[in-house]
């Protein structure tokens, strides 16, 4: 495979899954880890990406805010986020993660909405607190430098706390046989706590995440109440899910 090609491959498992690891690049595409390595170094010093440990995230999922920074499937996250506005209601206390189609979703609410959200997300939480009807409460805790989430036993005690109506997650991987799953194993503990903290469950994810799945589960596609793509609920590419129990948007 062509030096190219490589990068084009890593580019996008970077836009779907904000983050990816030297260890399953090399696995992916039969290569070394050193050959990862400096394909990561020469587009980091390009600016296409920013290098961490073991292997890099996107710099739109860094920098959301910058608008210097297009953000991957922007249009496609809008349209989730318009379709998971029928979820929120007035007075309802709503859990959220963090990421780009949350943000996008944040932007997306009416003004006149009155609700309370919890988030484990400083840049979701700087969106919400935009909106004169919202009371916003952030779950603390260290900040993963990779996911921009707040993890750690402090946020999982504190979610052991709560009872919220909704929670609304992003996915790296979600699919019919394997549920939710995630690559960072303190970010699945934290989201374990989330659903456990909450009566429903939302995962937004753009059409191309699904049928795909990462290292380490979060929970069954049993657990999940709504699935919202941007897809309509009938397109045959979610046939998988047209027979779950689990509601389409």
């Amino acid at each position: 495979m062509l030096k190219e090609e490589r990068q084009a491959f890593i580019m996008k498992q970077i836009n779907l899954h904000n983050k990816v690891l030297s260890t399953d690049i090399s696995a992916m595409l039969s290569i070394s880890e050193d050959t990862v390595r400096r394909d990561l170094k020469e587009m980091a010093e390009e600016g296409k990406v920013l290098k961490v440990h073991g292997g890099a995230i996107g710099r739109s999922f860094h920098y959301p805010f910058n608008e210097g920074n297009t953000v991957y499937a922007q249009a496609a996250k809008k349209q989730i986020a318009e379709k998971t506005l029928r979820l929120l209601k007035n007075d309802m206390v709503i859990l959220t993660g963090g990421g780009t189609s949350m943000i996008e979703l944040a932007k997306a609410i009416p003004e006149n909405l009155r609700a309370t959200f919890f988030t484990i997300s400083p840049l979701v939480a700087l969106q919400l607190v935009e909106h004169p009807n919202l009371t916003v409460i952030t779950i603390g805790g260290q900040l993963s430098r990779s996911s921009h989430i707040h993890i750690g036993a402090s946020v999982i005690n504190q979610l052991a706390d709560i009872k919220v109506d909704l929670c609304l997650l992003g996915a790296n991987g979600f699919s019919v046989q394997d549920g939710m799953t995630e690559s960072d194993w303190e970010v699945v503990q934290v989201k374990r706590a989330m659903l456990r903290a909450s009566k429903k469950m939302a995962v937004l994810s753009i059409a191309e995440k699904l049928n795909s799945s990462q290292r380490m589960k979060v929970c069954d596609v049993n657990q999940i109440n709504y699935l919202i793509t941007e897809l309509e609920p009938d397109n045959h590419f979610l046939a998988a899910y047209q027979h779950l129990d689990l509601q389409l948007f």
